[in-house]
């Protein structure tokens, strides 16, 4: 039996197939849940978690906190602003300090990349990994897939198309491992300055050129244009970046007519996106909101009460 009990989740690298067939799998009933009037399930009543945000975020927090409390756990929102960690308590020691405090798991985003792995060696509580720098984000990956694999009817054998900032986006690694591991056709394409030739080793096809790279896709992954970098000089301006790379309409026509556009926000919309793709019908942008929530239900219910399956009919 595939279980997930107990354990952290830090990345989809490596992830085996099962695995991530179960998360989807329990996903999808969680879903049935969040449409329903009565969201209240009573599988984690009782239970503690403690979201951990060393960095800022909407999507992810607020989707973690609510499929907690679908779940029926009581969640606890910590941020180091007004911490010890301002009077100099090491991360350790935080750590430390939450688990003693009886919780039953740790949803956390760092800057730094690895610091997952590192609490998950000292902690009891399983680890979910919520962004760790330009490492991974583990559960926006498996929603992207839920997302794919709801619109699609499957993953293996699509040709699915990530466009941007590959270079810092953690999102971007944990798709390509787990659209990699579920048997999908990766390409990348972004400006040379964000899109390092080394990816290619990742069993992926990288481009330069847009258009080259949206020939036949089958789903359109757009990454955010991190503005805070902009001034480093990654692109000449976001004008001729959005000229070479935005992704509108037209540019569309290289795909196939049924093309799933999907972006993991906030959305730059003008700049990496144009507005009128962004609420078209054949984009999925609002739906993977949805879906971080089902999928997060999964993962809080997998990995604290395991099992390979889940009855939502209480």
């Amino acid at each position: 039996m595939v279980s997930l009990k107990g354990q952290s989740l830090l990345g989809l690298q490596g992830m085996p197939k099962e695995k991530i067939d179960l998360i989807l799998r329990v996903a999808k009933k969680m879903k049935e849940v969040v449409n329903r009037d009565d969201k209240k399930l009573p599988f984690l009543h009782g239970r503690s978690i403690v979201n951990l945000f060393w960095e800022p975020s909407t999507r992810t927090r607020g989707s973690f906190e609510m499929a907690a409390k679908y779940l029926g756990a009581d969640t606890v929102i910590f941020i180091p602003k007004g911490s010890s960690i301002e009077k100099g308590e090491s991360f350790r020691d935080t750590l430390l300090t939450i688990e003693a405090m009886g919780v039953d798991a740790v949803v956390m985003r760092h800057k730094q990349e690895g610091c997952h792995a590192f609490a998950s060696q000292f902690v009891t509580p399983p680890i979910i990994n919520a962004g760790d720098g330009a490492h991974e984000h583990p559960t926006q990956g498996l929603l992207d897939l839920f997302t794919i694999h709801e619109a699609k009817g499957h993953i293996n054998g699509l040709k699915v198309v990530i466009v941007g900032d590959i270079n810092h986006s953690r999102v971007a690694r944990s798709d390509i491992y787990g659209l990699r591991t579920m048997g999908a056709d990766v390409h990348l394409v972004g400006p040379r300055t964000l899109l390092s030739p080394e990816l290619a080793h990742m069993g992926v096809t990288v481009h330069y050129d847009l258009d080259e790279a949206l020939e036949g896709a089958d789903v359109v992954n757009v990454l955010r244009i991190q503005r805070e970098r902009q001034g480093v000089g990654f692109f000449p301006s976001v004008g001729e970046y959005a000229s070479f790379y935005g992704i509108n309409h037209k540019r569309l026509q290289q795909a196939k007519k049924n093309v799933l556009i999907m972006h993991p926000g906030p959305m730059n919309r003008g700049l990496e996106i144009e507005p009128d793709v962004c609420y078209w019908s054949q984009s999925a942008i609002q739906e993977q909101v949805k879906n971080g929530v089902s999928v997060r239900m999964a993962v809080l219910y997998l990995t604290i009460i395991g099992g390979d399956d889940v009855d939502i009919t209480h």
